[in-house]
């Protein structure tokens, strides 16, 4: 294949790639694009392209993103994107080389996830029960988020073929293409089925006006056709404040996260965790051993009668 003559060229180029060849999720896409637009961007201020730069104007550019003061992970997100582009110049023979193969990232500072307890998880499920003329879709998602474990991504996404049947597993659609099976807790296959009546209701007045059906368990009138992932955001940090949790402590993804500390806290090994949460590495799962280790510590500080005992 021929290079392409602009550095916009190189980069839809790439994306196309990443989408047809890999699978990458839409939200990984638009990542890497603003990352190399940005990174095309300097080049082109310091009269380079992405085409003609080498390692210099790559460490360069590192250095430029450290002084902005970015966060480590976007400094490594954009070494990724940036390695990935020009390993795909390399192997279409766009280049000769890959500039950025032998440079080191800045690795990821090391934090913890945010996860609630039992109780706050508790507190969020009753404020979804009585949120009002939304209460049945809003338990259904809350249910199906915790008992799941999903992306929420993956959660608003969800077939309405999925959920028929009264199912004890769910087909859940994760990230690259890839399926997995996750059990229903009774809680979840309830509220499942109280919504797929309310669901099938606003279907039958759908077609009463000729409207076409919707494919999604969560639909809307949106350009999406289903519920939208700043919507649930949004939704969940309302559920908090009326279960009286700091909403800056609640996301979708904490649901994910509480999902996994629970399970491990109940038992669950980390192999089974790994395949119900979608990770491709079970090192990505380990991350909660250290979340449990550190919640037991926690107690054990807080509860022991010799942890505040003075030293002799």
């Amino acid at each position: 294949m021929q290079a392409p003559k602009t550095p916009e060229q190189w980069i839809s180029t790439f994306l196309d790639a990443q989408s047809a060849e890999l699978g990458a999720a839409t939200n990984t896409l638009l990542a890497y694009g603003r990352d190399l637009l940005d990174f095309t961007g300097w080049l082109a201020r310091q009269s380079f392209d992405i085409a003609s730069a080498n390692r210099d104007q790559v460490e360069a550019y590192l250095i430029f993103c450290d002084a902005q003061g970015l966060a480590k992970s976007t400094r490594a997100r954009r070494l990724s994107a940036i390695k990935q582009i020009y390993r795909f110049g390399f192997e279409e023979g766009w280049r000769v080389d890959n500039p950025a193969i032998q440079i080191t990232g800045p690795g990821r500072d090391k934090r913890l996830p945010k996860t609630l307890d039992m109780d706050e998880v508790d507190r969020l499920l009753d404020a979804a029960r009585n949120s009002g003329r939304h209460r049945v879709r809003n338990t259904c998602l809350m249910e199906l988020l915790y008992a799941t474990g999903a992306r929420v991504s993956e959660l608003v996404s969800l077939p309405v073929a999925s959920a028929r049947g009264n199912p004890a597993m769910l087909l859940i659609n994760g990230k690259g293409g890839k399926e997995r099976l996750v059990p229903l807790s009774p809680p979840a296959r309830a509220a499942l089925a109280e919504w797929l009546t309310h669901w099938d209701d606003d279907q039958t007045a759908r077609d009463a006006k000729g409207l076409p059906a919707s494919k999604f368990l969560f639909a809307s009138r949106g350009k999406l056709g289903h519920l939208t992932r700043q919507a649930f955001f949004l939704l969940i940090k309302d559920l908090a404040v009326v279960g009286g949790i700091n909403p800056a402590k609640v996301t979708p993804h904490t649901l994910r996260h509480a999902f996994a500390t629970h399970l491990l806290a109940g038992g669950a090994d980390l192999m089974t965790i790994q395949t119900l949460l979608g990770h491709a590495d079970v090192a990505t799962t380990e991350i909660y051993t250290h979340v449990l280790d550190e919640r037991l510590s926690a107690l054990v500080l807080q509860h022991h009668p010799l942890a505040n005992k003075p030293t002799p």
